[in-house]
């Protein structure tokens, strides 16, 4: 099946992006990162130190063994002597690497845990501050997945470079430092044999299993998109009995995941069958060497017991090599999106050293101006031209301007501009004299209170979600408020009142409820600018003019913008501006523009033609 979103056709990241990716967080913990380091460095010399210890127990055990044989009661006792030493030594140097590892794991623990918090921090950070664009074209499911699941992915990455390649690639080059002193041909033979098991193996993860983990993993991607788009859209899939529908679009992008991830394990398990017969083949040839050096009487019982003791050893982290290098390839295209969330362009940016917007200057409280601006949605076609050219606009501080005229003509997309989701491809938009382009948009959008047709409510208490426009506000000022905005009424009739949940997105609510906890939440805003966008296009009668009330209460003293498909809610508005196709073509208030006889009056006649049909 088709990649139901564009999203999903992400560019797979690059193992150097990854390590730099993680390396970022390792420096902002450099003195525990520093004592890892020192511990797992004395662990490293303690792991190389065990098999050259286990080859001193058995020339000490086979000189006892021949002292014994020969009688000699006295040489029988300094090698008995001499054995339980090197026994002691073996057990003191295993003991060690235990204890040393153990320090290092506490260690990398500290590490670990601080920067998956960093990278969960700062990667909601920056999907804070993506711009609506990006935030329209993404699944929000999608998004929270790669969040979460580039958290685990970081963590997989640092632990096997840190705690796992670095000890092995030390303990390596230890052990074949160690054979090249004693036995240069063994040591040469025994660095060969790693490195020709290590390239094979890096060799068939990136060329072979990494693309089957890529695929699968983007595939896993777009099951949490899936799953969110449909379960944010169960009242449509309700509507229309679209359950069986909805089942079988999931089954297919499950089949889709399951077919791949087939792939992808299948490949892995390949890879690890290769790389068993692989070290047995090059670990016998090695040994039969070494027996062949024994035999001429060139290498001890304890040089072979050195060479068997570090084959094993060794032998069970290499086992592991193929794993990691999958886990690595794997957690790398995972990472891939987080990397993508740092380096994707935000879209709108605040200008370096921006200032805050300062309402209430000498050219007067919330007073906007549309200086000459040009814009057109990213992603038009080149031949298509922009929505706005040339626009030109004064809305006087305190003014109740209306935005009416069909849809596409612009209204939204001029409310979407004053607060800055968007930039203007030329001109400005300045708000009591400062172009907001300029100041920073978390201040612009604090001064603009925005009621909309469908509020959007958090899944927290009725006290909170009114609150988040001041979380600092007090109890008495949220209930105040609730009343000038005619909500106290119904949320006092709630058993548990304003600590009541509203669910995902207030669905527990009715849309007048939720108009009404909007419309509070602008009162302890207190923004100076204030836009109603459809707020009472989709409600009763009775619920309107119950909102329409506390609308004109919210209104007073403040510059008001209301965009409205109903020409009966904006009546009274001092200035109503026809749009259409991105250009005011009449304007003016309610009985002029009747009396103009245009645009407005054609569509108050339909109106009204409609209301009296009804």
């Amino acid at each position: 099946m088709a990649d139901l979103h564009p999203e999903h056709a992400r560019r797979p990241s690059d193992w150097r992006e990854s390590v730099a990716f993680c390396a970022h967080y390792w420096a902002q913990k450099p003195r525990p990162l520093g004592l890892v380091i020192a511990l797992t460095l004395a662990m490293v010399a303690a792991e190389v130190s065990i098999p050259v210890a286990a080859g001193r127990l058995v020339d000490a055990l086979g000189e006892t063994a021949r002292q014994g044989a020969a009688g000699s009661v006295v040489a029988g006792d300094a090698a008995g002597h001499a054995a339980i030493v090197a026994l002691g030594i073996l057990t003191g140097v295993m003991a060690l690497y235990q204890l040393l590892n153990y320090g290092a794991g506490l260690a990398w623990n500290r590490v670990a845990a601080h920067a998956m918090s960093g990278v969960l921090d700062d990667g909601f950070a920056r999907i804070q501050r993506f711009s609506s664009d990006w935030h329209a074209n993404t699944f929000a499911g999608s998004t929270v997945h790669k969040l979460t699941r580039g958290k685990w992915s970081y963590d997989h990455i640092s632990n096997i470079l840190i705690r796992q390649f670095l000890p092995l690639s030390l303990v390596i080059l230890g052990l074949a430092g160690v054979m090249l002193a004693r036995f240069p041909t063994v040591g040469l033979l025994f660095f060969a044999m790693v490195a020709v098991y290590l390239v094979s193996s890096v060799m068939l993860a990136t060329r072979w299993v990494r693309p089957a983990n890529v695929r699968a993993a983007a595939a896993d991607s777009q099951i949490g998109g899936s799953v969110a788009d449909a379960v944010s859209n169960n009242a449509a899939v309700k509507a229309f009995g679209a359950e069986a529908r909805e089942e079988a679009l999931f089954r297919s992008v499950t089949g889709r995941w399951r077919d791949l991830a087939l792939v992808s394990w299948a490949r892995g398990l390949h890879m690890s069958l290769i790389q068993q017969a692989l070290w047995l083949s090059l670990q016998a040839g090695m040994l039969a060497l070494l027996i062949g050096l024994a035999r001429r009487g060139a290498a001890t019982p304890g040089d072979v017991a050195f060479v068997i003791t570090a084959c094993f050893q060794l032998g069970g982290s290499l086992r592991q090599v193929g794993e990691h290098i999958r886990t690595l390839q794997r957690a790398s295209a995972e990472l891939a999106d987080l990397i993508e969330f740092k380096t994707a362009p935000l879209g709108v940016t605040d200008m370096p050293a921006a200032p805050a917007l300062k309402i209430g200057s000498s050219r007067g409280r919330g007073e906007i101006i549309f200086e000459n601006v040009r814009f057109g949605y990213p992603g038009q076609g080149p031949d298509q031209p922009p929505l706005y050219a040339g626009f030109d606009l004064r809305i006087a501080p305190g003014e109740k301007v209306a935005l009416v005229g069909p849809s596409g003509s612009g209204k939204s997309t001029f409310v979407k501009l004053i607060q800055r989701l968007y930039d203007v491809d030329d001109g400005a938009i300045w708000i009591d004299g400062q172009d907001i382009a300029g100041v920073q948009q978390a201040s612009l959008r604090r001064s603009i209170s925005i009621v909309p047709q469908e509020p959007v409510l958090f899944h927290r208490s009725l006290a909170d979600n009114i609150a988040y426009a001041r979380p600092d506000a007090s109890e008495a000022e949220i209930i105040e408020c609730a009343r000038r905005a005619r909500a106290h009424e119904f949320i006092a009739c709630l058993q548990q009142g304003y600590r009541t949940l509203v669910g995902e997105r207030g669905v527990k609510l009715s849309g007048g409820e939720r108009q009404r906890v909007a419309i509070a939440r602008a009162f302890l805003a207190d923004a100076p600018i204030v836009v109603f966008d459809e707020a009472t296009s989709s409600l009763d009668t009775v619920t309107e003019k119950l909102i329409q009330s506390a609308m004109a209460e919210l209104m007073a003293g403040r510059t008001t913008i209301i965009v409205a498909h109903r020409l009966s809610t904006v009546r009274d508005a001092d200035r109503i501006l026809v749009f259409d196709a991105g250009q005011i073509v009449e304007q003016g208030n309610h009985a002029e523009l009747l009396a103009l006889g245009g645009t407005y009056a054609r569509l108050h006649a339909v109106e009204d033609e409609w209301a009296y049909v009804g």
